[in-house]
């Protein structure tokens, strides 16, 4: 379970990395999706801010199909770890500060973000040994 945990944060880390560093206005003006204006509602575009975002998920992209490929407890809890050290953070952050947002936007933060902390926290969690 954990090796497909790995793969969907891969998939995560690849949508965000890639239209944040590739299109960084696209995503500042768009992101999650046309119309809902998660970034930049939060304040004015900044370029070099966005790439580097795009950069960060890129580099857990990298991470993640690393431990997707190599399944072993060891990557599976740094994997869990790096990703649980930027998204507590960033969940926190983002908890904090919904109140300029509608309440379809506080609840779909609430639920992306949290369901990716979630994703990060499993694979930390111990593997269950078979018991005969």
């Amino acid at each position: 379970m954990k090796r497909w945990i790995a793969l969907a944060l891969a998939v995560s880390a690849a949508v965000v990395g890639v239209w944040a560093a590739a299109f960084p206005l696209s995503f500042y003006t768009d992101f999650p999706s046309p119309g809902r204006n998660w970034v930049s509602t939060l304040g004015p575009y900044n370029e070099h801010l966005v790439r580097d975002v795009g950069a960060l998920y890129l580099a857990l992209l990298v991470l993640s199909v690393w431990a997707f490929r190599r399944p072993t407890p060891e990557s599976m809890r740094v994997t869990g770890g790096a990703w649980l050290v930027f998204n507590s953070i960033h969940f926190l952050w983002h908890m904090l500060h919904l109140d300029m947002f509608p309440t379809i936007d506080k609840v779909g933060n609430a639920v992306a973000l949290g369901g990716v902390l979630l994703l990060s926290i499993l694979l930390l969690t111990p593997d269950r040994t078979a018991r005969g």
